[in-house]
């Protein structure tokens, strides 16, 4: 069986700054990656030239099968590649219910062999997720309103309402209580059981740790390591990235 998703040799410059250098990264059907990296490695970049937002000067990206580094951004979302955002940007003047209801009708209705679903059903299954995640009380509440944990939840499940096979979730941890942590891995856990993969980028290492089947690090636009985590992070290379000589 082919990988879900197949990065190679992807370079991405901004004038003379090489912010990837040849990155290679595969992921399999219903895998959960933590990628890490000091600030500034090229985490964001790479992971906007998967989803589209930026377009990689060198290399390919396959997903699913199909050749989409020159596809725009929406094209790659009704393929099913999802992403949550480091700040949530929900439509603040919208239900939180409805929030959901925007990627179902314009980006999981667009899918190939998915089933296209009415407003009405859209309703129905934005607060299925809404009770997963347990926001069903909230649910025509204004999502401007919501508290930070609250709101990265909503935004976690907007890319899931999108129906990916692959999430990236972009430190969607960032300043969460321990017991918010927690409750976010959950979240993340079950992708798993619905056969999505999800590539975790997050600087909470125990985080990354419990969640991770595998780890890749990039280090100044280069992939440094990838393999499994506990492997990974006694590798000498990766422990002077973070620690230093």
């Amino acid at each position: 069986m082919s990988d879900l998703l197949e990065v190679k040799g992807v370079v991405k410059r901004f004038g003379g700054f090489t912010a990837l250098d040849g990155v290679d990264l595969n992921l399999k059907v219903g895998e959960r990656l933590g990628l890490l990296g000091p600030n500034g490695s090229g985490k964001s970049t790479l992971v906007n030239c998967i989803c589209g937002t930026l377009l990689n000067d060198e290399g390919s990206i396959r997903f699913d099968g199909r050749e989409v580094s020159k596809l725009p951004a929406h094209k790659r979302i009704r393929a099913g590649l999802s992403r949550s955002f480091q700040l949530p940007k929900p439509f603040a003047s919208m239900s939180v219910v409805d929030n959901l209801c925007v990627p179902i009708l314009y980006a999981a209705n667009h899918r190939v062999g998915i089933r296209k679903c009415t407003p009405s059903e859209a309703t129905d299954e934005a607060m299925v997720i809404l009770k997963q995640i347990g926001l069903a009380a909230k649910a025509q509440e204004m999502s401007g309103g919501l508290t930070q944990v609250d709101m990265r939840k909503l935004e976690l499940a907007r890319a899931m309402a999108a129906k990916p096979k692959l999430l990236i979730s972009d430190e969607a941890m960032a300043g969460l209580s321990n017991s918010e942590v927690d409750e976010i891995l959950t979240l993340l856990f079950t992708m798993k059981e619905q056969g999505i993969a999800v590539i975790m980028i997050e600087h909470i290492m125990r985080a990354v740790m419990r969640f991770s089947e595998r780890v890749a690090v990039l280090v100044a636009g280069k992939k440094i390591a990838d393999g499994e985590p506990e492997a990974v992070m006694r590798n000498p290379e990766v422990e002077r990235a973070y620690l230093g000589e």
